[in-house]
């Protein structure tokens, strides 16, 4: 027998998903993040050490 009414966690289940999104995205801009950095420090690395040469 179906259901009256209103459907149930709905809701909820769509907040979850938005919150859990945010979590992956905010993970994955600061894993970039760090990748730029550690990326420049190499290219600077790599520069002083060809200036030294």
């Amino acid at each position: 027998m179906a259901k009256k009414g209103r459907e149930k966690n709905t809701a909820n289940k769509a907040k979850h998903s938005k919150l859990i999104a945010q979590k992956k995205n905010k993970i994955k801009s600061k894993t970039e993040q760090r990748k730029a950095k550690l990326k420049a420090i190499v290219e600077k690395a790599k520069a002083d050490k060809t200036k030294k040469s």
